[in-house]
């Protein structure tokens, strides 16, 4: 570390928010259709132009905009997964992101006082801060569950179940890699109307059903050959994970695997760098949520009665892994 790279570290969020603010107007969608004039799209959008071009001079220097005379544009890559018209869109994500700044300004508080200082769904009205949510996990899901679909063997299992499956981005690539298989998504009803629409949009109606639950409270009603339970865990404080694990390992059949993937600190808790950032995301807009170990999660699972207990060794980005765990076929 110098001061040069500690600077650079310490304003980045001006590059976040620029981003930010081009995916909110909705910029990258516009001209990725029709270059424009600052002038050109500021009527289009309804803004400032001048403040606009500031903007748009701006994202081209981040190259995400070409600037060709006085027209704007949009880059090959901005375009793929800037523009909303794009199957490749990865705005959700970002609009979550922009969501999450006005609490990340508040970290100071929320260490002071042990708790949460961002803002909950009772302030969300009109449900957009949650579709961003529940669509930008889907894009982040959709960069991975092919890869890990293809490099977990689920051969000769039938079943399962999406614990806290969200749109249901994971069940998805599992059935569609092992065709045997079918699936449940479970997950709070609100979140049956993204679920349902995903699942249609890849064909999956027949294979894929969603059961709306909370996780905490309610019975896991049936019994499943693998359970899938993916980013849930950070979102609660330890009492609550030994609950969710132990209803998991519970849904199995002797025999049934159980999945888990989360951001794992290494075992000092002092790295790796996402893990430890990510456990402040959870300080900031959860009560007792926080990143775990690798030896908590596996604990865990063995308080749970699983057995084979193992990290995968499928290499996954931002310290991202996945523990297994096995049920006993017998009793005990």
């Amino acid at each position: 570390m110098n001061v040069p790279e500690l600077l650079r570290i310490s304003g980045g969020y001006w590059h976040s928010c620029t981003i930010h603010a081009g995916v909110k107007l909705d910029v990258f969608s516009v001209l990725a259709g029709t270059p424009m004039t600052a002038q050109e799209l500021a009527h289009h959008l309804q803004v400032d132009t001048r403040s606009l071009e500031m903007l748009l001079n701006a994202l081209t220097a981040m190259a995400l905009l070409e600037k060709r005379e006085e027209h704007f544009l949009t880059t090959t890559f901005s375009a793929i997964h800037l523009n909303r018209d794009s199957p490749d869109y990865i705005g959700h994500i970002i609009l979550h992101h922009h969501n999450l700044v006005e609490g990340w300004g508040k970290l100071d508080q929320a260490v002071q006082q042990g708790g949460p200082v961002r803002s909950r769904s009772t302030q969300d009205p009109d449900g957009s801060e949650r579709e961003n949510f529940l669509m930008g996990m889907f894009n982040l899901a959709s960069m991975l569950a092919p890869h890990i679909a293809a490099n977990v063997d689920l051969q000769g299992r039938r079943r399962l179940l999406d614990l806290g499956g969200g749109p249901g981005t994971y069940a998805i690539h599992f059935c569609k890699y092992n065709p045997d298989l079918s699936a449940v998504i479970y997950d709070l009803p609100t979140t049956r109307p993204f679920a349902e629409q995903t699942v249609q949009r890849f064909a999956l109606g027949d294979r894929i059903v969603f059961h709306g639950r909370n996780i905490l409270h309610d019975p896991i009603d049936a019994a499943f050959d693998v359970v899938w339970v993916s980013h849930l865990l950070h979102a609660h404080g330890p009492e609550a994970c030994e609950t969710i694990i132990a209803k998991a390992a519970a849904a199995l059949h002797p025999g049934g695997l159980l999945l888990i993937q989360e951001f794992l600190l290494d075992d000092n808790r002092a790295a790796p760098l996402q893990p430890a950032l990510f456990s402040l995301n959870m300080l900031i807009g959860t009560p007792s949520g926080q990143s775990y170990s690798q030896g908590e999660v596996a604990h865990m699972l063995a308080a749970a009665g699983m057995v084979d207990i193992r990290r995968l060794p499928i290499k996954l980005p931002n310290g991202a892994g996945i523990m297994a765990g096995v049920r006993p076929n017998g009793p005990g």
